[in-house]
């Protein structure tokens, strides 16, 4: 079922139909953002936090910006316009390929969503969201390219290209792979991605979604959204997830 439901390119209102008072997301990307209904948790914190979001998706599974710009539906999203933030999130290998590569087949494309969605929505805030490495680097090794054959030489390179992406656009960078990898060195027992080594978790995503949260709204806060983990483990993810926001973001090109 979670395979033919990531087949499928969507566009979904979450919940009730948008409050006029609502900031409105778009969603981009595939299943990094479907697993575990990563734009819902985030509307769930901001609920909390007396903020109310209106999200829209446009996912499906292993789909990457060149195949997004395929989409007229999303195409006709950007143009229409009313968007406060988009948030793009590219297919979970291709940022870590080579230099050429990235450049060749990544760039352009996001370069281009960020066109479209400003083109549309003249104030829009445009955020690349930085995924994070494959738990043992990249689950298609390429003997041509090994540092992406590892994670930490994956996860850097993703931090690389999605840093420039932001830098390029004058956007922002929703720093999830940093995160991460703050996490995984300092909790090695916990669980953030599922068993295929790749996809996130519940505790993947929550850490995601505090992440996005934080990089919106640019502040401390504490939420009592947990997605049913351990309280203490949730508290410690939020802090880790403001904690790698609010001290980097003239890196993050937040101002």
């Amino acid at each position: 079922m979670i395979r033919i439901l990531l087949s499928l390119l969507l566009l979904l209102p979450l919940g009730a139909a948008a409050q006029q008072d609502s900031l409105r997301v778009l969603w981009v990307g595939n299943s990094f953002t479907f697993y575990n209904d990563l734009p819902a948790m985030v509307r769930e914190i901001a609920s909390t936090q007396k903020v109310k979001l209106s999200c829209t998706r446009f996912l499906k599974g292993g789909e990457r910006f060149t195949g997004h710009l395929g989409n007229e539906a999303l195409l006709k999203a950007l143009a229409d316009g009313g968007w406060d933030y988009v948030i793009l999130q590219e297919q979970s290998t291709a940022p870590a390929m080579t230099t050429e590569s990235v450049a060749r087949e990544v760039y352009p494309a996001a370069r281009r969503l960020d066109s479209l969605a400003h083109a549309g929505s003249p104030g829009v805030r445009v955020i690349f969201y930085m995924t994070w490495g494959h738990k043992y680097g990249n689950r298609k090794p390429d003997a041509s390219y090994p540092l992406a054959n590892g994670y930490e030489g994956m996860q850097e390179r993703l931090k690389t290209s999605y840093l420039e992406m932001a830098y390029a656009n004058d956007a922002w960078c929703a720093p999830v792979g940093m995160a991460w990898r703050q996490v995984r060195a300092e909790r090695p027992d916990w669980q953030l991605y599922r068993n295929d080594c790749y996809h996130p978790s519940v505790v993947g995503s929550y850490l995601a979604a505090n992440v996005i949260f934080t990089t919106i709204f640019g502040r401390t806060y504490q939420t009592g959204f947990t997605a049913d983990l351990p309280v203490e483990q949730a508290e410690y993810l939020q802090r880790t997830a403001q904690r790698t926001v609010l001290d980097n973001l003239v890196l993050l090109n937040i101002r």
